[in-house]
């Protein structure tokens, strides 16, 4: 799939599992998850155009408690 950057108005005001199927990345998010890989979700959460920061908070909280989240 090509990864090419969406308008900030195409992704706006999606969730987290939205955006990820929005670009396909949802299977490599989950393996990532479930492996506990905080690198590899980072990856993942900025090929879904997540900033730095918000793909780190976000990978960081769910290996905080993968459990609530499904992992």
């Amino acid at each position: 799939m090509d990864y090419e950057r969406q308008t900030e108005q195409d992704i706006e005001g999606m969730t987290v599992n939205e955006r990820l199927f929005h670009f396909g990345l949802a299977s490599h998010f989950d393996a990532a998850a479930r492996a506990r890989d905080v690198s590899a979700m980072v990856r993942v959460l900025l090929q879904a155009q997540f900033s730095e920061e918000q793909a780190q908070f976000t990978a960081n909280t769910i290996a905080a408690n993968p459990g609530y989240y499904g992992y």
